[in-house]
């Protein structure tokens, strides 16, 4: 994973934290369902990208 993937899935991630914080300060829960989605979105991204990872770690490793 390049570090700019890392920043921006970081990046979705806390944005996805502060949409739920608002959200639940404004009573707003359209508003907290949008940062949980973009939460889980960014946190899906960062387990795909670990997965490439790792199947690159063993590529590498038997070759």
């Amino acid at each position: 994973m390049s570090f700019t993937d890392k920043v921006k899935n970081k990046a979705d991630e806390l944005t996805g934290k502060a949409k739920q914080g608002i959200g639940d300060m404004r009573d707003d829960e359209q508003l907290v369902a949008d940062g949980q989605r973009q939460e889980a979105a960014a946190r899906a991204r960062q387990a795909g990208e670990h997965v490439k990872d790792a199947g690159r770690d063993v590529r590498d490793a038997l070759s």
